[in-house]
Order: C-alpha cells, then sequence, then structure tokens
C-alpha cells in the first residue's frame, strides 16, 4: 500500500514555525525572569522561612503559602482562559516594587523587601498577562501577603494597646464574677499573686490568624467583596473577646491555684482560644450565607 505524504503550504510553515519560536521565546522569558527573582530574593525567602520558624504569630506561613499555591493551580484553567492583554500599566507596580526592595535593603528593613515580592510578581503579572488574570491571582496574592511578618514598630504599637485592653476587660469580667482583682497596667493583681499580660497574651497571634481565616472563609463561599470586608472586619472583635476570655479563665484559675494557670490550661488555651474564635467565625458565615441567600430569594420572587 503506497504512502502518502501531506504537503503543507509554505505560508502555513512558515507561519507554525514562527509560532513555535514565538512559544519557546515566551518559555525562555518566563524562565529568565524566574531565575533572576530567584537570585534576588533568595536572601528574603530564607529569612522569611525563618522567622516562620522562629515567630509563633507567624508560624501559619508554613500552611498559608501552600494553600495559596493550590488555589492559584486550582484555578489554573479558568486562569489560561482568560485572553492576554499586556499591559505597560504593570510596569508601574513592578517599579514600586523595586523602590522598595531598594529601600529596604538600604534602611535594613524586612518588611519592606519581603512584602515588595508580591508587589513585584503582581506587577509582572499585569504587565504581561494582563489585568483580568492578575484579578483571578490577587487571591492568592494576598494570602501570602498576609504572612510577611509587620515591622517590629508597628506590632508593637499594636500589641501594647491589645495587652492594655484586654487586661482591663479581664479584669472586669473577673470582677464581675466576684473575684477580687485589680489591674495596674497590663499586671492584673490578684489576692494570692498577680498575672501579667505578656506581650504573647495580646491576642495579636490569634488574630493575625483569624483574620486569614476570614479571608479563606470568604473566597470558599464565593462572597462579594463587601461581604468579604465585612467578614474579615468581624474577625476581629471576635479575636479579641475569645483573648479575653482567655485571660479571664487565667485569673480565675489563678486565683484558686496559681500552679494550675501557669500549667496545662496556659499551654493549652491558646489553640483552644483559636478552635473557639474560629468555630464562631465559621458560623458567622454560615448565618451571612444564609441571610444572602434569603434576600436573593426574596429579590427573584
Amino acid at each position: 500500500m503506497a504512502e502518502t505524504n501531506t504537503l503543507v503550504p509554505a505560508d502555513e510553515l512558515s507561519q507554525q514555525r514562527q509560532e513555535h519560536r514565538f512559544l519557546i521565546g515566551k518559555q525562555w522569558r518566563a524562565l529568565v525572569i524566574s531565575l533572576l527573582l530567584a537570585a534576588l530574593y533568595a536572601d528574603v525567602l530564607v529569612s522569611l522561612v525563618e522567622d516562620w520558624w522562629g515567630n509563633e504569630s507567624y508560624s501559619h506561613g508554613f500552611l498559608v503559602v501552600p494553600l495559596a499555591f493550590y488555589i492559584a493551580w486550582k484555578q489554573r484553567r479558568t486562569i489560561l482562559a482568560a485572553p492576554v492583554a499586556p499591559s505597560a500599566q504593570g510596569i508601574y507596580l513592578t517599579g514600586i516594587g523595586c523602590l522598595l526592595f531598594a529601600t529596604g535593603k538600604l534602611g535594613a528593613e524586612f518588611f519592606a523587601t519581603r512584602i515588595s515580592l508580591v508587589l513585584v510578581v503582581a506587577g509582572l503579572v499585569w504587565t504581561f498577562w494582563g489585568k483580568q488574570r492578575l484579578r483571578y491571582l490577587a487571591f492568592p496574592l494576598l494570602l501570602v501577603a498576609s504572612v510577611v511578618p509587620l515591622p517590629v514598630i508597628v506590632y508593637n504599637s499594636l500589641a501594647a494597646p491589645l495587652q492594655l485592653l484586654a487586661s482591663d476587660l479581664a479584669t472586669r469580667a473577673a470582677q464581675f464574677l466576684g473575684v477580687s482583682v485589680y489591674r495596674d497596667g497590663n499586671i492584673i493583681q490578684l489576692a494570692s499573686t498577680s498575672l501579667g499580660v505578656a506581650e504573647a497574651c495580646s491576642g495579636l497571634r490569634s488574630l493575625g490568624s483569624l483574620t486569614v481565616g476570614a479571608l479563606l472563609l470568604g473566597f470558599l463561599e464565593r462572597f462579594g467583596i463587601w461581604t468579604r470586608v465585612g467578614l474579615f472586619v468581624l474577625s476581629i472583635p471576635i479575636a479579641i473577646f475569645f483573648n479575653v476570655v482567655r485571660v479571664t479563665g487565667t485569673a480565675l484559675l489563678a486565683e484558686r491555684d496559681p500552679d494550675l494557670a501557669m500549667g496545662f490550661y496556659h499551654s493549652i488555651s491558646g489553640w483552644l482560644i483559636f478552635v473557639a474564635g474560629f468555630g464562631t467565625l465559621l458560623l458567622c458565615t454560615k448565618v451571612l450565607k444564609y441571610l444572602l441567600n434569603r434576600n436573593q430569594g426574596a429579590l427573584r420572587a
């Protein structure tokens, strides 16, 4: 049986070769940019991982960053289905990121160098892929940005008021429950002992974790932007409330036996409070979803 050869017109063959070269060029360009970013931010990423490992307030970064990549991977078909619309406007965002990186390097400011990576990546996506694809990747990038440790001066300026607020509200709650106690700054004075509401008990750790949880719940439930903002804001008083419950419980136990407050309860109370706070946040999410569905049903009717 004779073989048949399929002839391809010269113009079509030339076009296929050009498309092939263009595709290879794009792949090489992406590889070069990735290698440059890796070389530029290698020490920044190493120091960031070290902070996650040594700072319990941001240890959830080991979970959040892989989760952000997983979300981006799950949305890959939607992202790639969006038309490619390169925009020169993305260069401005990339430039801001590079300026932050240079400023952070010169001023030894870790936050600036770390957050600049998120801005540079967002700017490059905007430049080469367009605004629509950046919109799909905005949430994973936001998750990554949420686990960048705040500057020390900002962290301390937030922790100190939260320490005083937690000690004041816990003192009032303990007095309401019949415990003889008074507050001196962030020190809770009991009849038999005194409790210091340290930075670790300010509630800033649970606040950071719950705000990230609120972002995830809003995304998973596919809420609108304003509902997500409302859920995010709602996570703040929830975190503060349960931290006050924790400090109050510690004071009540210390009134009975100081060893109880400093033992097993003190070690596990942080986890219990986070579980309770996240459960409350989940309940609020379900209530919001129910109200939104009911309102949509009423509008359709």
